[in-house]
């Protein structure tokens, strides 16, 4: 039976690699026509140049290749059959075209590259193309030589007299970009005229700019070396000295801030968000301020702060502001089955306002539920959830002025979540105050240093109470509980669009932590069997919990829409002090539409174990958590994407308990590799823009529940070797 397995997975292998590399890629190009295979630089006298930045000078790029100078969808392009009828209109929309090779854009490369290096500053640089072909293929390799650069020996610095704008020039001198030392270009001047503009507009020259400067080098009167001479004039470089005027420093004179009559808000609040004021200096920095503060309360569809010059040193502010929509409704849904006739729905209904009591604060009121059952059995599993919560625009006893760009908000929220198992009924009512804001539109946090949940668990079957007797650690979890502590989550992104269109990274870190204030007032409280102390005759939770997550998206080639996604993370939670157990809402899983695919949610794990037979339908957990995937993305046609991915990770409990069944779930080095579950699978997406869409696929290749971990293709489709999901947004 195994040779069987590995026959036939050599078959597949071997008809794929026949079916690829029978397809020509240049079967359609015509007499005398080649498709353009590759581009390459490379600098003949200095090798560590970096060439990466000399690519996009380049006038003609070949088609994107995604590994090994293959690109899968040249080939469907060339199964065309010439009749221009049906099959060839499809093949053509779905594939990519193979690039053809034009002499012209060669030439035009050339005049490109040799330009941009004589701006970074290297002088007489020397650039050709080689061109080598291979059947109907070109590779042209740019071959450059680099010319002479001219260190600057000197910096002679003229500025206009009079007035402050020499001393507040001179003192922003120490942060120039340009030193003695370095070397001549063009693109060091640009930069530092552009950075030095910033500086001055940001200290009240609202009329200064680039073109005030003038530069002039002498590369003659000593050799091999530039003396660069640095004037600051009085006019620019598209008027005439004629023009010219004083650079003065610059006040607010009126501020006026403009709005819809039917947009129902207090003005003080606005007001109070405006940080241009009357007689102040002015400032680019002022301005962005104030755009960035009143763009934060999301409710209006554009913001617009405009700056007049109405005298030789004073310039109006007027602020208007466009109504967006300030209510609605969001609807989210994630649906999944899998090969044991499991299905599971979560719908999700909320509504917001933006602008409920009329200063900017936003309530936000939710109800979703999670449904899983077998068609034709009465076994299920039902649960509802509300939360309304109500965000103000304020920190709150601090006033706006201790905050510049972005102010946090204060954050109150409530919830009560209802779940009905087969094993038991469940309550869990949940409050939280705390804080969020961001930094840049980068850097985003939220805090909560107040966080109480109170669990209660009723009608709990007798048999499955007595199942966990063997397993304090898991009996201790599923108990009446409540914790009181605080949590909070840190997140980075270099894009942070709801749906990036170019490459990104992030980095979210959560954190919980409960029990340790109420364990100061243990002399006060009574005791259980177990010796846990009791506040209301219920044990309180003291635990630590924690969950890293990294991602990457690489977007590769935009013309062809082709990216890969990649995320990885890590979560545990300790339990201590007054509990044994983590509370069985903070336990980790894995499986579903956003994480391992080949699995529904929570039938993933822990470790080695098999599915648990505590419960009726699956809720695998652990104290641990570890998964990594990677997701490749790219345009099928239209609106329709594609996708590929890999999932793989697991969950693990870190209590020890002298049971085998305990010891297969637990986290351990010299098992953690057979412990890992992975699948691969395949995807469609319809991208909307505002909204994507998305059915995957995941097939299992190991489970560690199963004596045969490996699963063979012969057994992806069938009793429990695959999982479908509905979801909305892409996974990660």
């Amino acid at each position: 039976m195994a040779m069987k397995r590995l026959v036939r997975i050599i078959f597949y292998i071997l008809t794929a690699s026949i079916v690829a590399a029978s397809c020509s890629t240049t079967r359609v190009l015509k007499d005398g026509e080649y498709m353009l295979a590759d581009n390459r630089i490379t600098v003949t006298n200095d090798k560590d140049f970096n060439v990466q930045g000399l690519k996009a000078y380049l006038r003609q790029l070949p088609s994107y290749y995604f590994l090994f100078r293959w690109n899968p969808f040249i080939n469907v392009y060339n199964w065309q059959n010439g009749k221009d009828g049906v099959w060839d209109k499809f093949v053509k929309k779905i594939g990519v075209e193979p690039v053809v090779y034009d002499s012209s854009k060669v030439e035009e490369s050339i005049e490109n590259i040799s330009n941009r290096l004589e701006y970074l500053g290297y002088y007489g640089s020397k650039v050709e193309a080689n061109l080598k072909l291979k059947k109907k293929k070109v590779f042209v390799n740019y071959e450059v030589t680099l010319g002479k650069r001219f260190p600057i020996k000197d910096i002679i610095l003229t500025i206009p007299e009079g007035g402050t704008f020499a001393s507040d020039y001179l003192a922003d001198t120490t942060d120039m970009l340009i030193k003695p030392g370095d070397f001549l270009s063009e693109d060091i001047l640009e930069k530092e005229t552009v950075r030095s503009t910033a500086v001055m507009n940001r200290v009240g020259y609202y009329d200064f700019n680039k073109h005030h400067f003038f530069f002039e080098a002498d590369t003659l009167s000593i050799p091999d070396a530039a003396i660069l001479k640095m004037d600051i004039r009085e006019y620019t470089r598209n008027e005439s000295p004629a023009e010219a005027s004083p650079i003065r420093k610059f006040f607010f004179k009126d501020v006026t801030i403009a709005y819809p009559k039917t947009m129902k808000i207090r003005e003080k609040v606005l007001k109070d968000l405006n940080t241009v004021k009357p007689g102040n200096p002015y400032s680019t920095e002022t301005v962005s301020n104030t755009y960035s503060r009143l763009s934060a309360l999301r409710m209006f569809s554009s913001v617009n702060v405009g700056i007049t010059q109405v005298d030789t040193n004073l310039v109006n502010c007027n602020i208007n502001l466009s109504q967006s929509k300030l209510q609605g409704f969001k609807v989210n849904l994630e649906a999944s089955t899998n090969s044991t006739g499991l299905f599971g729905i979560s719908p999700q209904l909320s509504y917001y306002h933006k602008n409920i009591f009329r200063g900017g604060e936003w309530l936000n009121l939710s109800f979703m539920g999670n449904f899983q059952f077998k068609f034709n059995d009465d076994i299920r599993s039902n649960e509802f959830g509300t939360s309304a919560g109500l965000s103000f625009p304020r920190f709150l006893l601090l006033p706006y002025k201790y905050f510049k760009q972005s102010i946090p908000r204060t954050e109150v929220n409530l919830s009560y979540n209802y779940q009905n198992r087969p094993e038991y009924t469940r309550n869990i009512i949940s409050t939280s105050y705390g804080y969020n804001g961001n930094v840049h539109n980068k850097f985003f946090y939220q805090v909560y240093p107040v966080q109480l949940n109170i669990v209660r668990l009723f009608d709990m079957d007798e048999n499955f109470y007595k199942s966990m007797e063997n397993d304090p650690f898991f009996r201790n979890a599923y108990q009446n509980h409540f914790d009181l502590g605080l949590g909070g989550t840190l997140y980075y992104t270099t894009n942070a669009d709801t749906n990036p269109k170019t490459s990104y990274h992030y980095a979210r870190l959560q954190m919980d932590v409960a029990g340790n204030l109420l364990s100061a007032f243990n002399g006060l409280m009574n005791v259980d069997e177990n010796g846990a102390r009791m506040i209301w005759n219920t044990p309180y939770s003291q635990f630590v919990r924690g969950e890293l997550t990294l991602g990457r998206t690489w977007v590769w080639d935009k013309r062809y829409k082709h990216s890969l996604a990649t995320r990885f993370l890590i979560g545990a939670g300790f339990a201590y002090g007054n509990s044994s157990a983590l509370p069985f809402e903070k336990h980790f899983y894995a499986g579903g539409s956003n994480s391992m695919r080949g699995w529904q949610a929570r039938t993933v794990g822990p470790g080695t174990a098999p599915l648990d037979d505590f419960f009726i339908i699956p809720n695998q957990t652990g104290d641990m958590r570890i998964e990594a995937n990677v997701e490749y993305r790219f345009n099928l046609f239209w609106k329709i994407y594609g996708a590929a991915f890999i999932d793989a990770g697991n969950v693990w409990t870190l209590a020890y308990a002298d049971s085998e069944d305990s010891a297969q779930s637990q986290f351990r080095w010299n098992t953690f590799g057979k412990s890992i579950a992975a699948n691969w699978g395949m995807g469609v997406r319809l991208d909307l823009d505002f909204l994507l869409l998305r059915v995957d696929l995941g097939l299992k290749v190991h489970d560690p529940a199963r004596v045969q971990s490996w699963v063979a293709p012969d057994q992806w489709f069938e009793r429990n070797g695959y999982a479908i999901h509905f979801g909305v947004g892409y996974p990660f």
